[in-house]
């Protein structure tokens, strides 16, 4: 598991602006221990979208501004639920089918953070969910 508090010289603060393209979302997330649980994973909706997510708690996202501005997707079991901004189309983060406790956040709507200079990225294996069994 990666757990990072900087990437590539930009620190990771404990409470970490993130946004989509537009700006039309503006989250503060809570990260006192960094970036935790860096990963891709190869599920239909995750190989399309190719985001690297991370981990966080569902009470450690506060929305500054456009929670309303957010529309929801969910498909197969219909347990996760994938946001995006309704104007720019960037994903922000998804409630997870695993794990319903947590979200998982782009970490490219990191203020400051390119995920592109995150080194060793674990893939996890969607296709064969541990729901699914």
């Amino acid at each position: 598991m990666v757990n990072l508090t900087e990437v590539n010289g930009v620190e990771v603060m404990p409470k970490h602006r993130a946004s989509c393209h537009c700006g039309s979302v503006v989250m503060e997330l809570s990260l006192p221990k960094g970036i935790q649980d860096v990963r891709r994973c190869d599920c239909s909706m995750c190989r399309r979208r190719g985001a690297i997510v991370a981990s966080i708690n569902l009470g450690d996202i506060q929305f500054i501004q456009g929670e309303h501005e957010l529309s929801v997707y969910q498909f197969n079991t219909k347990t996760a639920k994938h946001y995006f901004c309704r104007h720019c189309g960037i994903y922000t983060h998804h409630q997870r089918r695993s794990n319903p406790n947590q979200f998982g956040f782009n970490v490219a709507c990191l203020a400051g953070i390119n995920p592109l200079k995150i080194d060793q990225v674990k893939l996890y294996d969607g296709v064969n969910h541990p729901a699914d069994s």
